[in-house]
């Protein structure tokens, strides 16, 4: 049986209320989820975030600006040049000048980021089903119900 976050966190008392225990149960799972996802990203030499960014870029199937990459990021990365450069210097996006508009830097795929995005795809689909192992479809459709509520009512 599953352990309550109450035991994992071997909290002593009780929590202050239902709204506490959820945002912190909500907030470990987030945790769990993020550090096994990092784990496999590691293996393939990328971060969480910059394999986002390469996976919104494949999504696109054209040069786009960094800030509306910044825009489509699962998780807020307030310093999306950061993550570009160190892309760069993976050598697995371009970065190019607007034709349009000089201000603005339009980012791409290379080669070697779309294999290494195919080398992901399967390990990728095979870590979800592995940590949602444990929850039937229905419950997995119930849960994403519950978290675009939750968002939806958590103001920007």
């Amino acid at each position: 049986m599953a352990k309550t976050l109450r035991e994992e966190l071997k909290k002593r008392g009780p929590f202050a209320s239902v709204e506490q225990e959820a945002t912190l149960a909500i907030m470990r799972t987030s945790d769990l989820l993020e550090n096994r996802m990092a784990r496999l990203m590691r293996e393939h030499g990328v971060t969480v975030t910059q394999y986002n960014v390469l996976r919104i870029l494949r999504g696109e199937g054209e040069p786009m600006p960094c800030l509306e990459v910044a825009e489509r990021m699962v998780q807020v990365a307030p310093a999306i040049t950061r993550v570009v450069d160190q892309l760069l210097k993976l050598n697995l996006i371009s970065k190019l000048q607007s034709k349009t508009d000089r201000r603005v830097f339009l980012v791409e795929l290379k080669p070697a980021a779309k294999r290494l995005l195919k080398k992901l795809d399967q390990p990728v689909l095979d870590l979800h089903a592995e940590l949602l192992a444990g929850v039937s479809k229905t419950d997995q459709k119930k849960l994403i119900r519950i978290l675009e509520s939750l968002r939806a009512g958590v103001p920007e």
